[in-house]
């Protein structure tokens, strides 16, 4: 599958992300997507689309605790090298910059 990527890996026009996109992101990361995946994904793409900008970790926690239960960490278990390093680039974000992701 071609994806245009910048030179760490994030896609170059989030518009382009789809589910193929997401699972080949995941692929090159290492990571098997599951539900709980997905659900932070969606929520991150429902974020921007609204806000026009990724949502701060925070926010993408709460979503998770609320949705699924989930404890605080649980973004950290889904995407083990990060919040930025994996679950932006996996959800199509660019690589957002200067800003906090905890």
């Amino acid at each position: 599958m071609q994806i245009q990527t910048d030179a760490e890996g994030y896609l170059v026009e989030p518009e382009d992300w789809n589910e193929d996109v997401a699972k080949e992101l995941a692929k090159r990361e290492n990571i098997e997507l599951t539900d709980e995946h997905w659900e932070a994904m969606n929520y991150m793409r429902s974020y921007l689309q609204q806000h026009k900008v990724a949502p701060d970790v925070r926010h993408v926690m709460k979503h998770l605790s609320q949705a699924l239960g989930s404890g605080r960490n649980r973004v950290f278990e889904l995407f083990p090298y990060g919040y930025v390093q994996q679950a932006c680039k996996v959800a199509g974000m660019r690589r957002p910059r200067a800003w906090s992701t905890g």
